[in-house]
C-alpha cells in the first residue's frame, strides 16, 4: 500500500509538471487573465423559495383551534411535495414543493397537548395536567376552543412546563429538523415562535438557528411569558453564540401590534439608545412583511398618494383583539414607514436600528404551508376549504377568515440550498418577499452602472462587480454624482404576467422630516405612460364567475436601468424595490368558483400579486 501512494504522488508532480510546462509554453503568466470564468463561482446563482413561519399540533393555540393530527413531520413531508390528510380529512398537496421550511410552534409550552394526549407521566400530576382535565370537562359545553379561553380567563396564563419536559421535546425538535434536512434538495432549519405580547399586542419574533440538533439543543426555547422584552431575547441569542452557535430572530409582521413593533421607545418605556439600536440591526437582520394575517408594507393612511398601499390590509385592533388601534399606531407598524424612522434613529443614534430585508412567510398554523390562492387551507383547520368559510359568520376560526391572505414566501439568493448558504443570505439581507408568487427578482445600486448593464446576459455579474445587491448600504460616491440601479423581474413561470416594476425611495428631507416618493420604472406595456408622466391601470383579463385570467396583458419580463433623478448627496435614503402582477382571482372567488357559491358584494374579487426587495440604503459621508 505504501508503494502506491508513493506512485501515485510521483504521477500527481509529473502532471503537475507537464501543465506548469504547457502552460509556460503558451506564454501563460502569473495574474494572466484565464481563458474562461469558473463555470461555478461562489456567488448566490441560486433562486430559492420557502417558508420560515409554521406552526402545527405542537402550538398549543393551533391545537386548540383544531390541529390535532398533523404534527411536525407531515409539515416537512408536504413541504416535499407529499400529499398529506389534513386535519378536516381532506387530502392536500403543493403544485410546486417548496426549497427550505423551518417549521416554527410557539415556544411557549411546546408540545404541551401532545405530549398530555400522548399520556406523558411528567405532564399528567402538573398544573398544566389538571388545567387540561378543568379544559376537558367544559368541551361538551363550550367546545374545545371555547373552554381553553374559559380556563384561561379563570386561571391566567398556563405556568410554563417542566423544564425537563421542555428540554426533551425540544431536543426531539431539532432531531427531526436534521432527519429531513437533505442539502441540495430540501433545507430545514431548527427554530420556533417567541410569544411575546403585551396587552394583547404582538411583538412575536420567530427564532432561526443555523446549526444542526447538536448545538440547537443545547438550550431551551426563550419563555416570553416569564419577560415579553425582544432584548431578553437577544441576549438569550448572544449566549447562544458565545458557545459556538449561529442564530437570529425575525420580527412578526407587525400590523397586530398596536404601534408597539417600532415603537421609539424600548418595552420599559426608555427612549431608544445606541446600544439598543445596534443589538436589534445585529439579531433582526430581515423583517417579515406579509402573512396568513394581511400584508405589513405599507398602508392607505401613510401612504395617500399610492394606490397600491391599500392591500389586504389588517388594521383595526391586535393580535388579541382586545384593543382598538388608533391611527398614530400604523405608523410604527409597516414596513416603509419603518424604514423611514430608522433613518431618523440612525441621525440621532449613529446606527439604524431598523435595516431590515423583507421576507413573506405563512404563520399557517394546520402543518400545511399553502400560499397560493387556487391551494389556500386557510390559517386553522376551521378556515380550511368549504362552501362557507368566507361566510361573515363562518364557524371554526377566531379568525376573520374572508381577510386571510394566502401569504407569503420567503425568496433568497444563495450559493447553494443548504443551511449555511441560506442563513448567510438572511444575514446579509439579500432576500425578498413575496405575497405567494415565484415572481423572480435582482436589483442592484451603485454609482457607475451604465444603461446597457441591464441587458448584459451577466448582468448580475455586473452588479456584483460595481455595486451591492438588495440588502446593502451604497459605497461612498466617489463624486456627487446620481446612484444607479439595474433592476429585472421575470413571471412566475406558472403565474401572471408583470403589471409594472416600481422603485421606492424614502429619505430625510433638510428639515429632518421622512418624505417617500415612488417611480414607475418598467411597465407591462410602455404605451400606458401619458406625456405628463402619470401611468394608466394594466386592465384585467380576469373572468370571475369561472375564476380564470389570461396573459394577453402586462409583460413576461421586465428590466430597468434607474438612475434617481431627484438625489440629494446630503440626505439619508432607502430604496427598494416592487413588483406587481395583473389582476388574478383573490382565493375567495376560487372558492366561489369551485364551490358554487356567491361572493359577497363588499369582497374584492382579485388582486394583484406583489413582491418586495430587500432595500438598498444610502449614507451621507457625514454619517459614515
Amino acid at each position: 500500500m505504501h508503494g502506491k501512494v508513493l506512485a501515485s504522488v510521483a504521477l500527481l508532480v509529473t502532471a503537475t509538471t507537464l501543465v506548469a510546462t504547457a502552460l509556460a509554453a503558451a506564454g501563460d503568466t502569473a495574474g494572466a487573465k484565464p481563458y474562461s470564468p469558473p463555470l461555478r463561482e461562489p456567488a448566490p446563482t441560486s433562486l430559492l423559495w420557502g417558508d420560515l413561519h409554521l406552526h402545527t399540533r405542537m402550538s398549543m393555540d393551533a391545537y386548540v383551534n383544531g390541529t390535532q393530527q398533523l404534527g411536525q413531520e407531515d409539515a416537512y413531508r408536504f413541504a416535499m411535495g407529499d400529499t398529506v390528510v389534513a386535519d378536516n380529512a381532506v387530502p392536500a398537496k403543493l403544485g410546486r414543493p417548496l426549497d427550505f421550511l423551518a417549521v416554527t410552534d410557539h415556544g411557549e409550552n411546546l408540545g404541551i397537548y401532545a405530549s398530555i394526549d400522548a399520556g406523558d407521566p411528567r405532564v399528567a400530576g402538573t398544573v398544566i395536567g389538571e388545567r387540561w382535565s378543568e379544559i376537558l370537562d367544559l368541551v361538551g359545553e363550550l367546545g374545545l376552543r371555547g373552554a381553553f379561553y374559559a380556563v384561561l380567563k379563570k386561571h391566567g396564563s398556563l405556568p410554563p412546563l417542566p423544564e425537563e419536559v421542555l428540554r426533551s421535546t425540544w431536543r426531539d425538535v431539532t432531531r427531526l429538523a436534521d432527519r429531513y434536512n437533505r442539502p441540495g434538495y430540501f433545507t430545514t432549519f431548527s427554530g420556533y415562535e417567541w410569544t411575546s405580547m403585551i396587552s394583547g399586542d404582538n411583538l412575536h419574533r420567530v427564532v432561526l438557528y443555523r446549526d444542526g440538533a447538536d448545538l440547537a439543543s443545547k438550550g431551551v426555547p426563550v419563555n416570553a411569558q416569564l419577560d415579553p422584552d425582544p432584548e431578553t431575547l437577544w441576549q438569550a441569542l448572544a449566549d447562544y453564540e458565545a458557545g459556538g452557535g449561529s442564530a437570529l430572530a425575525i420580527a412578526h409582521n407587525g400590523n397586530l401590534s398596536n404601534g408597539r413593533m417600532f415603537a421609539r421607545n424600548r418595552v420599559g418605556g426608555a427612549p431608544m439608545d445606541a446600544r439598543y439600536a445596534r443589538a436589534r440591526a445585529r439579531w433582526e437582520p430581515v423583517y417579515e412583511v406579509t402573512q396568513v394575517k394581511g400584508d405589513g408594507e405599507s398602508h392607505p393612511a401613510l401612504s395617500p398618494a399610492d394606490p397600491f398601499s391599500d392591500f389586504e390590509n389588517w388594521d383595526t385592533t391586535n393580535v388579541a383583539e382586545t384593543a382598538p388601534k388608533e391611527p398614530w399606531m400604523l405608523r410604527y407598524e409597516y414596513a416603509r414607514s419603518a424604514l423611514g424612522e430608522g433613518l431618523l434613529h440612525e441621525r440621532a443614534l449613529g446606527t439604524n436600528p431598523f435595516r431590515f430585508g423583507m421576507i413573506g412567510s405563512s404563520d399557517i398554523h394546520t402543518a400545511l404551508s399553502t400560499l397560493e390562492e387556487d391551494n389556500f387551507f386557510g390559517k386553522f383547520p376551521g378556515s380550511s376549504p368549504s362552501a362557507d368559510r368566507f361566510a361573515p359568520d363562518a364557524p371554526g376560526s377566531r379568525e376573520r377568515n374572508r381577510e386571510l391572505s394566502a401569504s407569503g414566501l420567503t425568496a433568497v439568493w444563495a450559493a447553494g440550498n443548504n443551511r449555511a448558504a441560506i442563513f448567510e443570505a438572511l444575514r446579509r439581507r439579500e432576500v425578498y418577499a413575496t405575497t405567494g408568487t415565484r415572481i423572480s427578482l435582482r436589483f442592484f445600486g451603485g454609482w457607475e452602472f451604465a444603461p446597457g448593464d441591464i441587458h448584459l446576459p451577466h448582468y448580475a455579474r455586473r452588479g456584483y462587480a460595481q455595486g451591492v445587491a438588495m440588502g446593502g448600504v451604497l459605497p461612498a460616491p466617489a463624486a456627487t454624482a446620481a446612484p444607479t440601479f439595474l433592476v429585472h423581474a421575470a413571471r412566475d413561470p406558472q403565474g401572471a404576467f408583470l403589471d409594472r416594476v416600481q422603485v421606492i425611495k424614502g429619505w430625510l428631507d433638510d428639515d429632518g422630516e421622512v418624505r417617500e416618493t415612488i417611480y414607475d420604472v418598467a411597465l407591462g406595456g410602455e404605451d400606458r405612460r401619458g406625456p405628463s408622466g402619470a401611468v394608466q391601470p394594466v386592465g384585467t383579463t380576469v373572468d370571475i364567475a369561472t375564476a380564470t385570467y389570461s396573459n394577453t396583458i402586462g409583460a413576461p419580463e421586465l428590466a430597468a436601468w434607474w438612475r434617481d433623478p431627484d438625489f440629494d448627496a446630503r440626505q439619508s435614503a432607502f430604496y427598494y424595490v416592487r413588483v406587481l402582477e395583473i389582476p388574478t382571482p383573490r382565493w375567495t372567488t376560487y372558492d366561489a368558483a369551485h364551490f358554487g357559491a356567491a361572493l359577497p358584494g363588499d369582497m374584492p374579487a382579485t388582486l394583484q400579486e406583489r413582491a418586495y426587495s430587500s432595500p438598498i440604503w444610502y449614507r451621507p459621508a457625514a454619517s459614515r
